[in-house]
């Protein structure tokens, strides 16, 4: 028996009273939902179509909010419909930084309880181990697989991390990328470490773009990598260990820039999504990352390098029913037009298996 575990945050507030009484609570669940709705549709009557919610129902949750609040987080305005005022457009932007930076650790920890429970119950045989870095592709390779009831035991960990987890037996499929030009040779270098060219073959999942995220109409006009060491522009940087961070570092390195040049290089987040959330929320000029990331929340972006997503896996484990059905999918045209959907990816090659030789075949052969 296979489990479908959500955790999802939420705000939970109320205005602190003068008088140390304890007020009551706003739960904002369904209020950042509405206003998600809203902003995208345009009125009132367009969210409740959504969410299945009565006019005056919504109505009444809006006006105790703004009591909450203090402040309106509506305006309407003819011939234009209703729009968000700047408290519930911050509002906005909280929640989705929130969810972009607990996302990957919330996902692990669901994935934990669903096998836990599996186990208990059940009795359906070793569970899929996948740990990779939390990225546009993997997210939907993960959707499909649990679409299709795979038993899936999934952990969220940086490249090397999860390479290294492959290496001990720790788990079956270690996400890892490796960008495409000078700079290839040198990451594959490090991963190589954990790697065995007979022991272990790689499964193609995308190649994808990496480059500079702005705000909307690029007002720094940041163009390249220089423009990080500018004393005007603030940096927001993914986590140590994480291959974007390397591959940044890389470039760096090449430019003749050090990191202690770059306003902000020591604040990190876990996603590509935190750090284009921390954008949008106007806290950093600039970050580091894929394109669909960019695009999602509505910024600026500079392209920069291209790189080639992996999951490595063990030879033996691809003999396996689960694996075979796994690639397949992997390999499936299907998918891979899940993943020509996403802004800067190419799923073309997806579900492709390979030796370190055919991948790397200049670098593994010295």
């Amino acid at each position: 028996m296979n489990y479908r575990i959500a955790i999802r945050p939420r705000l939970q507030v109320a205005r602190q009273s003068p008088d140390d009484q304890t007020p009551p609570s706003l739960d904002t669940g369904v209020l950042m939902q509405l206003l998600e709705h809203i902003q995208a549709g345009g009125s009132i009557a367009s969210a409740c179509r959504v969410t299945a919610l009565s006019y005056r129902h919504v109505w009444g949750l809006l006006r105790s909010a703004e009591e909450v609040f203090g402040g309106a987080l509506l305006v309407k305005q003819r011939g234009t419909g209703t729009r968000l005022t700047p408290l519930a457009e911050t509002l906005l932007r909280a929640q989705q930084r929130i969810d972009a930076r607990l996302a990957p650790m919330l996902s692990s920890l669901a994935s934990e309880l669903e096998t836990e429970l599996a186990r208990v119950v059940a009795t359906d045989g070793d569970a899929l181990r996948l740990y990779a870095s939390h990225g546009f592709a993997v997210e939907a390779l993960v959707e499909r697989l649990k679409a299709g009831q795979f038993p899936l035991e999934l952990r969220f960990r940086n490249s090397a991390e999860a390479v290294a987890a492959l290496a001990h037996r720790e788990c079956d499929l270690a996400g890892f990328h490796i960008p495409l030009g000078p700079f290839e040779n040198e990451a594959l270098r490090y991963y190589r470490q954990w790697l065995d060219p007979r022991r272990h073959r790689l499964v193609h999942l995308a190649t994808r773009n990496q480059g500079l995220f702005v705000a909307p109409g690029n007002p720094k006009h940041i163009l390249a990598l220089a423009d990080l060491a500018r004393s005007d522009v603030r940096f927001v940087n993914r986590q140590a260990g994480s291959g974007t961070r390397m591959l940044l570092e890389l470039m760096l390195g090449a430019a003749g820039l050090t990191p202690q040049r770059v306003n902000g290089f020591d604040t990190t987040e876990f996603t590509h999504a935190a750090v284009a959330a921390y954008i949008a929320s106007g806290m950093a000029d600039a970050g580091f990352g894929v394109q669909t990331a960019a695009q999602k929340f509505g910024l600026e972006f500079v392209p920069l390098a291209r790189e080639r997503y992996f999951f490595a896996v063990e030879r033996q484990a691809l003999d396996t029913g689960l694996m075979r059905d796994v690639m397949a999918l992997l390999g499936s045209a299907d998918f891979r037009q899940v993943i020509n959907a996403l802004p800067g990816y190419d799923g073309a090659l997806s579900g492709q298996i390979l030796t370190l030789d055919e991948a790397f075949p200049e670098m593994v052969s010295r």
